[in-house]
């Protein structure tokens, strides 16, 4: 499903052939992002590791993993029977621990964590529609902006949006202009964990991305690898649900 979207190896003029599989540098980074290992950790039985890390970083710089995990949503909406187009999209935010090699790094005083914060916007079936990685220190508020305006240069028919509570202020209030925008509040009565109509759909999307250990923690230096981390790992799932039988049982109450 994904090779067509894989660039071919770079020709090589004492070589009739590559010397690495596109496969087999794909399973390499499979590999690391499931596991969280270094590229030097790599087993043996993959091509080099610094093959594969010099193709990631191409790849990552080229948005060659966004271009994968974006076609394959689009065959897991069709799947679902949904549209092409999503119309509706939920955004949330995500504060991580970051490395001592991480850049772009600063401390969320909400969340109480050093690191860097992953601003996402997903459709009603959680697939990522748009994704920034930015510092911790960054307000919520401040991305919701600029992520849902890069989800409208490619989804143009998204005309709602639903948010928790701390997307307040001019920003938010600017982004009204374009596109509908819904604040989910928690309950007043509510105490401890409680399932908030929508919003749960982003969080489980964020649950999804921490089983792979890659994304238990920021390790790569860059915020460009970050979100190739991300965007790798969710063609990992949607990869399996495509083939196999799985079918979701959401309803997606005229929303799509």
């Amino acid at each position: 499903m994904i090779e067509p979207l894989i660039p071919p190896a770079k020709a090589h003029p004492n070589l009739q052939v590559p010397k690495h599989s596109r496969r087999e540098i794909m399973n390499a980074i499979r590999y690391r992002t499931r596991t969280g290992c270094s590229w030097r950790m790599l087993p043996h039985d993959f091509p080099p590791w610094k093959t594969v890390s010099n193709t990631y970083d191409l790849w990552a710089q080229t948005g060659v993993m966004k271009d994968v995990n974006d076609e394959l949503a689009r065959r897991t909406r069709a799947r679902e029977g949904r549209g092409e187009e999503p119309t509706a999209a939920i955004l949330d935010s995500q504060s991580v621990k970051g490395s001592v090699q991480a850049r772009d790094s600063g401390y969320d005083a909400g969340k109480k964590v050093k690191g860097r914060k992953r601003h996402v916007l997903v459709d009603t079936l959680g697939l990522i529609l748009a994704l920034a990685v930015t510092a911790a220190s960054v307000q919520d508020r401040d991305m919701a902006g600029p992520v849902v305006r890069q989800a409208l240069l490619e989804h143009s028919y998204i005309h709602k949006v639903w948010t928790d509570g701390i997307y307040t202020g001019q920003a938010i209030e600017d982004l009204r202009q374009i596109v509908d925008i819904e604040v989910v509040k928690r309950p007043k009565e509510a105490s401890g964990f409680v399932v908030l109509p929508r919003r749960w759909v982003v969080e489980r999307t964020l649950g999804w991305t921490e089983r792979f250990r890659l994304l238990s923690r920021e390790y790569e230096r860059t915020v460009s690898s970050s979100c190739a981390d991300i965007y790798c790992a969710m063609s990992m799932i949607l990869a399996r649900r495509l083939t196999s039988a799985y079918r979701s049982s959401d309803k997606h109450h005229g929303f799509t």
